[in-house]
């Protein structure tokens, strides 16, 4: 088939145009509140407390070409649980003040890494972390997967949560860590392609 000149630089540059508007379309993650945690592991004299937090909300939007990313996840502060009545109480109160700072969250601003579908992926990504009033710049080692129209993402960090301005709940023949270790689990739906 001859395609005369003119028409040939039109499919060119359709061809182009198309190319262009698929590299700038980002991928709407959605979590499932379900299948969302955040644990929480921390050290203390004799013996480790582990915890749990429930989500909120969760979308985020994302470029893989270019690797922004934007939106948030956001826990329930108040939803702090670690089996035990009276530390929670103590934490809820003392440490975290969930009546007045009620939301844990991150905001991701960055993603470095490739992301391939149906292939796991090592990212580091880079955003605010808010927790306590106050937001902390953090890059997040994350190993996420992409499969068909769903995603997965798992990560651990830690959070210095007394030189943040938060209080240490030790007591005299307990210590505790001024750090808290965190394990984040979350999937959902793969929403769509958003311009």
């Amino acid at each position: 088939m001859n395609l005369h000149p003119r028409k040939f630089g039109y499919l060119v540059c359709l061809f182009f145009l198309s190319a262009v508007a698929l590299a700038q379309e980002r991928l709407t993650l959605q979590c499932d509140p379900a299948q969302t945690s955040a644990n929480i592991i921390l050290s203390a004299t004799l013996h480790t407390v582990h915890g749990s937090f429930r989500s909120r909300q969760c979308e985020l939007h994302f470029d893989p070409a270019t690797g922004a990313i934007s939106g948030e996840i956001v826990f329930d502060a108040a939803s702090g649980n670690t089996g035990n009545e009276g530390r929670d109480k103590k934490m809820h109160k003392d440490v975290l003040e969930s009546s007045r700072y009620p939301e844990i969250g991150f905001r991701p601003d960055r993603v470095e890494g490739k992301v391939a579908q149906g292939a796991p992926a090592t990212l580091q990504v880079h955003g605010m972390f808010r927790i306590h009033g106050a937001e902390h710049e953090m890059t997040i080692p994350v190993e996420a997967k992409l499969a068909g129209d769903h995603w997965s993402a798992d990560c651990k960090f830690k959070v210095p949560y007394v030189a943040w301005g938060m209080k240490n709940p030790s007591k005299p023949f307990l210590h505790v860590s001024d750090t808290v270790d965190i394990e984040f689990h979350g999937e959902g739906k793969l929403a769509g392609i958003t311009p």
